[in-house]
């Protein structure tokens, strides 16, 4: 089915991903700043690591359970209303545990906020995929989502830089004038948007039909791989390539910097065909954990390896979202807010695995298990490559607006 994009200037549709970009820049600097920030936070509010660590749990489960629920009670909202909304209790719960000394309170609202999060990124990716033509949808899809591999390369390790100097409610306090920010910017730039779909009930159908959810187990299985051996880089980077200090700040940074450029390369790719960069993508990561594992005492080997590993992750992104939102079909919007539910899924399955792996053997152990969930990614994603979006019968039957015509083959 072919989207209709929204008679906006170039000038207004860039200001407009650009905010969206700004949205997922301080949501992906909130959600992961806790994890460097996590002995400091501790020790103030007088709970154990792996207690604050519950902190990172909450956040996920909010994300992966009730962004789908948000986007379903707000399916026939406004897109530039629901925005303005999120944005505005991200602002006040973040400030909730920068005023309080409540623990419990501050798990609380990191689940609140993890689920506005991810009726952010919903909302975010229908609004984007709607103020572009259909054959530039791949890359509206890149611009939003880098805004979280950006934070991840540059706004998680300036705020805790921020954290160690003002303490850890400085940080929170400095991402809530942040999000502030990005409040006045949508109150400025982003067009409104009124739902043309149906209720979620006449959208369910669509977005949990057996090939969307076959298209989410891609998802899930290619983050598995790499969260197996991502959660535990540093370990591999300390024990195995020998390096130590400032030198693993230099090689995550480097990551970082690659994850960024993957996804904004990632759209184009989506863009000429989603199903085979995901195929691609699937053995790109292979290969790179594959060499990572061989190379590792090797530190001039192991930076292009982490490189390539970061650039295939982060550029099958926008393919994801693209192919799960078109198999959706009128059932679009709705969807849109699945894959990064699954992918919460996935990295939680690939942390637990590579927690296992390298309490039982080796910090290298953490790769290998990467390396054999990518290789099964591998088959899956092609498998996933003959799904097709569903022939609707009745064309004037109302679409979606996230709804997205066929790929081409």
């Amino acid at each position: 089915m072919t989207t209709q994009p929204m008679a906006l200037s170039r000038g207004r549709t860039n200001l407009t991903l650009a905010t969206l970009f700004l949205g997922m820049f301080v949501l992906g600097s909130g959600e992961l700043l806790v994890v460097g920030l996590l002995n400091l936070i501790a020790a103030d509010l007088q709970v154990s690591i792996s207690a604050a660590g519950v902190l990172v749990t909450a956040y996920a489960l909010g994300l992966a359970i009730g962004g789908p629920i948000l986007t379903a009670l707000t399916i026939k909202l406004d897109k530039r209303t629901i925005l303005i909304g999120t944005v505005s209790l991200v602002v006040l719960c973040t400030l909730v545990p920068v005023l309080t000394s409540s623990f419990g309170l501050f798990v609380a609202v990191r689940a609140v906020i993890g689920a506005l999060h991810g009726l952010f990124v919903a909302v975010g990716f229908v609004l984007a995929m709607s103020i572009v033509p259909p054959e530039r949808m791949g890359r509206a899809i890149s611009v939003v989502v880098s805004g979280l591999f950006v934070s991840t390369a540059l706004g998680v390790p300036l705020g805790t830089l921020v954290g160690q100097i003002l303490g850890w409610r400085g940080s929170f306090t400095a991402v809530a004038v942040l999000s502030a920010v990005a409040l006045t910017a949508t109150l400025a730039l982003v067009p409104s948007m009124p739902s043309t779909g149906g209720g979620a009930a006449s959208q369910a159908r669509y977005a949990f039909a057996p090939r969307v959810l076959a298209a989410l187990v891609v998802n899930v299985v290619v983050f598995a791989a790499v969260y197996s051996a991502l959660t535990y880089i540093v370990p591999f980077l300390e024990d195995v390539t020998g390096i130590s200090g400032p030198l693993i700040s230099l090689f995550l940074l480097a990551y970082g910097a690659a994850t960024a450029a993957g996804s904004f390369a990632g759209g184009r790719f989506a863009d000429r065909n989603a199903a085979r960069t995901l195929i691609v993508g699937a053995i790109g990561v292979a290969v790179s954990l594959l060499a990572l594992y061989l190379v590792g005492p090797i530190a001039v080997l192991v930076a292009p390896a982490l490189l390539a590993f970061g650039l295939f992750a982060t550029g099958m992104v926008p393919s994801m979202q693209y192919r799960v939102v078109s198999l959706a079909g009128p059932g679009g919007q709705l969807a849109s807010s699945l894959p990064v539910s699954a992918a919460n899924v996935g990295i939680a399955l690939g942390s637990y695995a590579g927690g296992v792996a390298i309490g039982a053997f080796t910090a290298s152990s953490a790769v290998l298990i990467g390396l054999i969930i990518a290789v099964i990614s591998i088959p899956v994603a092609w498998g996933a490559g003959f799904l097709r979006p569903p022939v609707i019968a009745d064309a004037t039957e109302p679409a979606a607006t996230a709804a997205v015509s066929p790929e081409p083959a």
